[in-house]
């Protein structure tokens, strides 16, 4: 298949397209169960492997071989099977592992609410909360297990990012950076680390902020405890990474306008998001807005629209940076 707009696409790879559900679940399988790290350790074969990870060695072989045939794992002459190239980014220790990702999709309420889209886009509502009677970080809150994988996922997706990030922007002029709903602070960690005369500080909620400073940045990392909707620490420069496209405009103005009220003269407000209509990325653009709609109830946003959000808080957006990633750097002052 050369493209998405490719207009020999056969029946076939229809069919693939509408079963999609079917590799996605093979995944999260093969991951909850362990076979991808024991996979990752050496070749074995299905009943090696089937008894290394407390499994069914008949369905193991068979889950096995569905992988192959999506190349994420392969199958030497001796009938062991080994992670691909492909595959070992589901490895748990993997850099910016998918791991968390596809525990995530593999939740049953996750599930359900993507089976919910159509209900979405016919009343403008969001999908969770319409199929489950709560919002998803209410789910999270009631559920450990998923809530350690969201953090462990937004923790990944920033390491993916937040080299080219610091690397894009020009912090120089700033003295001290709030990553708020910073989470694990792997963002402020890679900032901090390109500019040593900067100190900052790590917002978000006590369950999800991180509690241990990241090795050589004890002297300039702080972290802080509470909800971006009642109040942000102090700063001259506010990080706001994958938070807005998490809500809904009238709670995303309420955010903008808390940092608003506590950004120190000639401050300014980093937003770090994908944009829509800029070139690069725009599957995973398109289908991360969809994914807000049907999960936390937000949704990705063009400059346009950043630049009306920031307009109600009081702030202005002044540019809107390309980081070479999926996300840019949209920046707003007062």
């Amino acid at each position: 298949m050369t493209g998405w707009d490719d207009r020999t696409v056969s029946r076939e790879q229809l069919q693939w397209l509408v079963l999609g559900h079917r590799p996605a679940a093979a995944i999260a399988a093969a991951v909850e169960l362990g076979l991808v790290d024991l996979l990752a350790e050496r070749p074995r074969t299905a009943t090696d492997l089937a008894e290394a990870a407390g499994t069914d060695p008949d369905t193991t072989g068979r889950l096995l071989r569905a992988l192959v045939t999506v190349d994420l794992v392969e199958q030497d002459a001796e009938r062991r099977f080994a992670l691909t190239e492909l595959g070992a980014p589901l490895r748990s220790d993997a850099p910016a592992s998918l791991r968390p990702q596809a525990l995530l999709q593999a939740d049953p309420a996750v599930w359900a609410a993507w089976g919910h889209l159509a209900h979405s886009v016919r009343t403008g509502e969001n999908a969770f909360t319409a199929k489950h009677g709560i919002d998803i970080w209410a789910h999270r809150a009631d559920h450990p297990e998923h809530n350690a994988s969201f953090n462990a996922l937004m923790a990944s997706r920033s390491e993916e990012v937040a080299g080219a990030v610091a690397a894009s922007y020009d912090f120089s002029g700033l003295a001290h950076v709030v990553d708020v709903g910073g989470g694990r602070g792997v963002l402020l960690a890679a900032i901090l680390r390109a500019y040593p005369h900067l100190t900052g500080t790590v917002f978000d909620l006590e369950h999800a902020v991180a509690d241990v400073p990241p090795p050589g940045l004890e002297s300039r990392w702080s972290a802080a405890s509470g909800s971006f909707f009642e109040s942000v620490p102090s700063a001259d420069g506010l990080l706001l990474k994958s938070i807005l496209h998490d809500w809904p405009d009238e709670e995303s103005v309420a955010i903008l306008g808390r940092c608003r009220d506590v950004l120190r003269p000639g401050g300014v407000v980093l937003l770090v998001e994908i944009v829509l209509g800029r070139p690069g990325h725009e599957r995973e653009a398109a289908f991360s807005d969809l994914n807000m709609l049907v999960g936390p109830g937000g949704r990705e946003r063009s400059e346009e629209e950043y630049r009306a959000l920031l307009e109600r808080a009081g702030l202005r957006l002044t540019r809107v940076i390309d980081t070479g990633t999926r996300v840019s750097v949209v920046e707003g002052r007062p």
